[in-house]
This record gives C-alpha cells, structure tokens and sequence, in this order.
C-alpha cells in the first residue's frame, strides 16, 4: 500500500528513478575519472575537473557550464530529485552506495552529491573587457583556501580577470573550488609566466602595483580608477624582487606593528574593495 500511496501523489519522483544508472564498483571507469580529478587537482584532456557539493554544482550549472556526469550516494537520494530537473538531457546521473562515493571524493563528511564539470577556457584578451581593467596577480600563493577566497572577492569586486603566476596552487583544488564558492567558473582567469605577463599588462597601458604588508603608500592614497593589475604575494614570503622590479608602485594597508602581515586573501579583498570604492 505504501507503494500505491507514493506511486499516486508522487509520480514525478518515480519518474526521476529512471535518470539514475546504478554503479556499484569502485573501478567503475567514471568513478575513477572523479577520482582521478580530485586528485591531480587539474583539467583532463577534455577540460573537465571534478567538483564536490550541492552549492557547487548549482553554481556550475547556473554558470552555464556543461556537466557531463553527476555522481549521488545512496544516502543523498532526497536531494538527488531536487537537483536532477536542472540537469541537461545529456547529463548523465550515477547513483553509488555511500562507501563507493566516499573513495572517489576528498571531504571527510561528504555531501553525496559530485560531478564532473567542463571549464571555460579564457584568453589574454579576455582579461581586458570591461575597461578600465582591473587585474589580480598572484606570486608564490599556495593556499587553495586563500586562492579560492580571493576568487570570491575578484568577482564581488569587478575583477576583470585573474593571472595565476609561478608558484601558485592550482585554481582546481578542490578546496579552492568550494572556496570560492563558484566564483572560479566565472572569473577570467589565465596562469602565467608572471614577467611576461606584466610586462604585456603595462604595454596596454595599465600600471602594475605590487602589494606589501608595511612599506609603501596607503592604500587610501593609491589611484585605483584606471587600468591597474594588483599583485598578491604569498604570506610568508610577499612579492619576489624581480616582480617588485616590475612594478610602477607598491600599495599597503595600514594596519598595527605588531601585526606581521595580513592574510593573503583578506589582504587581497580590502584592496579590492577600496578599488571598487574608487571607481563607483
């Protein structure tokens, strides 16, 4: 009877049944693909990463990205239906018992809830529209965390685009993903040898400033209005010499002596803010 009761008020559940495909090993040739991604934190042939969490996958799909494969374990079946009428017809769904999801995912409490997204490809050009740009550079930024953070605040604060220079963790970690919560699906983004792209960023007549925990001007001093590129350097170490070298100016936020520097990414998000303030 419960059957008939469900089959009555609830046909549209039963019909979502018939999107699922049932995988139930770990060798399964897509569950290694995800796995595979996860792990080497980079685009595949195709260009596709892999991405974990409710959020996310809505946010790739409201990014207009094409997912080829979404995985759901067992216990994430309630929220499988809520999410599957926003999936593509071409969107194939795998349903895997919790433990087979677990070993292909690398959060410690998952959500049950995976895919395998294909990425937007930028260039140069790309970075440069709207004018006046206003470009984010990064140097020896290690942290996912902190990258995937100031992701976040490149696109709060109209960043135009993001140049990833040596030394910088892959923008598809998975924690920078979810730390960004989305906003590496839309940013232009590009890694860079960093010397040749400064270089090609001040021939098209933005200035360069590199940042700095103490020395330097003001940030409430520093004309952010026109086409400029910020460079972030990483927490320990700043901005390297030869990048300083590059540079037209060197910006700082005041902040206590007894304060050795800021965190990379919030120190990246107030200057992004006051950018934003100058040119509102």
């Amino acid at each position: 009877m419960d059957g008939g009761f469900s089959r009555r008020w609830m046909p549209g559940h039963f019909q979502s049944e018939d999107r699922f495909r049932r995988v139930s090993s770990r060798q399964n040739a897509q569950v290694k693909e995800l796995r595979r991604l996860f792990g080497e934190a980079m685009p595949s042939q195709e260009g596709e990463i892999a991405i974990e969490g409710m959020h996310l996958v809505e946010e790739a799909i409201r990014s207009g990205l094409k997912l080829s494969t979404v995985f759901f374990s067992e216990s994430a079946r309630e929220r499988a239906h809520k999410l599957l009428p926003q999936l593509a017809a071409h969107t194939e769904a795998l349903l895997l018992p919790d433990d087979v999801f677990a070993s292909a995912v690398p959060s410690e409490t998952p959500q049950g809830i995976a895919a395998l997204v294909r990425v937007k490809v930028f260039a140069f050009d790309d970075l440069f529209a709207p004018s006046p740009p206003l470009l984010v550079a990064t140097t020896g930024l290690q942290d996912p965390g902190n990258l995937g953070t100031i992701a976040r605040s490149a696109e709060a604060f109209d960043v135009t685009g993001l140049l990833l220079g040596e030394r910088t963790v892959s923008p598809w970690n998975w924690k920078a993903v979810r730390a960004s919560a989305g906003s590496l699906f839309r940013v232009p983004m590009l890694k860079v040898g960093l010397a040749k792209a400064l270089s090609e960023i001040k021939a098209r007549g933005a200035r360069v400033l590199a940042t700095s925990s103490h020395k330097g001007i003001s940030i409430a001093e520093a004309d952010l209005r026109g086409p400029v590129a910020v460079v972030i350097g990483s927490e320990g170490a700043g901005v390297p010499k030869d990048v300083l070298a590059l540079a037209d100016g060197v910006v700082a936020i005041p902040q206590s002596a007894r304060v050795e520097s800021l965190n990379a990414a919030i120190a990246a998000s107030i200057l992004l803010y006051e950018a934003a303030r100058q040119r509102a």
